[in-house]
């Protein structure tokens, strides 16, 4: 198992032993798990995500910390955009879809102004960081 994926399996058992509160680098930070279905594998997959509620609607950042290739999170909604998303004790499914344009741009400013490091992460890149919304299904 690589770093990584043991420090986001840190992260899932101590969101899920506090009722999705957790410390380290997310602390107080808007965070929820996300599952996907990996694109290749077809296994499932959970990311612990820093989101923005806007509405009714959940918006995710494919900001992969600025680092030059989207994270695998954004390739498996790309390839099945069915997820499950837990938010504290709140559990459900999910559509998710990329957003263009200026739902993208309002979107994104949004996420700067409460989370100005997104800003560091755009600069970073020269990747547009992919916005994408979050739809309670059923």
């Amino acid at each position: 198992m690589s770093e990584s994926n043991n420090f986001n399996d840190k992260v899932i058992a101590e969101f899920r032993a506090n009722e999705g509160k957790v410390g380290g680098p997310f602390e107080g930070k808007p965070l929820l798990l996300l599952q996907t279905t990996g694109a290749k594998s077809g296994q499932q997959r959970i990311s612990p995500l820093v989101y923005l509620a806007d509405g009714d609607h959940i918006v995710l950042f494919g900001s992969n910390a600025g680092r030059p290739r989207h994270s695998a999170w954004y390739h498996n909604i790309l390839a099945n955009p069915s997820v499950t998303i837990e938010i504290g004790t709140d559990k459900y499914d999910a559509t998710a879809s990329v957003v263009t344009g200026e739902e993208r741009e309002r979107l994104w400013k949004a996420q700067v102004a409460v989370a100005p490091y997104f800003a560091d992460y755009q600069a970073k890149t020269d990747r547009e960081i992919p916005v994408i919304i979050l739809e309670r299904t059923g």
